[in-house]
């Protein structure tokens, strides 16, 4: 105790040393420059994703916008996109709805959640659809339903092949039983194109949930998917709690789909360019 009560005598203070009064700011990492993977829970670096976006630890595909997976799988500058400038009619009159959709259009860049038209694969013109999970999580509104439908109208109309990347959280709570319907009517056009004897290519993202896997999204002639893609119609915990049982860890993972029966392959995202241009080739599309 002595020490500590004659402190002063042993602390010297140097008079000519100014005296910070404000605390120094602490450096800031900015926080594009870092992802953490849903995959392993590794911090990674963003250039050590690539172009590609894909973990270097575990292989996880991170979501990509609708602009980024165009430009991995398409040849450049041959998309021409169609079926611009629909909008909902908001039948519930959903508080905000409309200012909701007009943020989307302008962070995204996409006027809705699925961007549609015809582009080339080495080559073998076909129609596209790509799915947006960064517009309202891909949710299927009415919209949605419509262009996706006049893009299988389009196809089977030109005889063309339809490649279409899902990504969805489900239904729009926005739009009620309006969104629902969406789902027989996306089917029905899956239909008559498939009747018209034309070859139908789905890939899964992450995620691909809710209504759109009920309905186009597993209606593919053939069934891809991304490694450890999300795929599912109702949520784990509402299974769980209405079977009463615990599931495996990886349900609903594109790796037991594949195990199960669910999906053909899973192709890495680098391989999907020249894997679905071998399909289309198989099975005479697109010349």
């Amino acid at each position: 105790m002595p020490l500590f009560s004659k402190k002063d005598k042993y602390i010297r203070i140097n008079p000519n040393r100014a005296i910070r009064e404000t605390p120094q700011a602490k450096p800031e990492v900015p926080d594009e420059l870092f992802s953490k993977c849903p995959g392993c829970k590794h911090t990674i670096y963003q250039k050590d994703l690539g172009s590609e976006r894909i973990c270097p630890n575990c292989g996880y595909t991170f979501r990509i916008t609708a602009f980024e997976r165009l430009s991995l799988i398409a040849d450049e500058n041959s998309f021409d996109e169609l079926f611009t400038g629909i909008e909902t009619t908001d039948p519930l009159r959903f508080p905000h709805y409309k200012e909701k959709l007009a943020q989307m259009r302008e962070k995204t860049g996409l006027d809705e959640a699925v961007l549609t038209g015809t582009a080339l694969i080495k080559g073998r013109k076909i129609a596209l659809g790509i799915m947006d999970s960064n517009f309202i999580m891909a949710s299927m509104g009415t919209v949605v339903g419509e262009k996706i439908t006049r893009l299988f109208e389009y196809a089977t109309e030109q005889e063309l092949p339809v490649v279409l990347f899902t990504a969805s959280g489900g239904a729009r709570m926005q739009e009620g039983i309006m969104s629902l319907m969406q789902m027989a009517k996306t089917s029905a056009a899956v239909q008559r194109h498939s009747k018209a004897g034309l070859f139908y290519l789905t890939v899964l993202t992450d995620p691909t949930t809710g209504g759109v896997t009920a309905s186009f999204a597993m209606e593919g002639d053939i069934i891809l998917a991304e490694a450890q893609a999300l795929v599912g119609f109702a949520g784990r915990r509402v299974i769980e709690s209405t079977v009463r049982e615990k599931l495996p860890d990886d349900f609903q993972k594109a790796e037991f789909l594949l195990e199960h029966g669910f999906v053909d392959a899973i192709v890495k995202r680098g391989e999907l360019r020249d894997t679905i241009a071998t399909l289309l080739s198989f099975h005479g599309g697109g010349l």
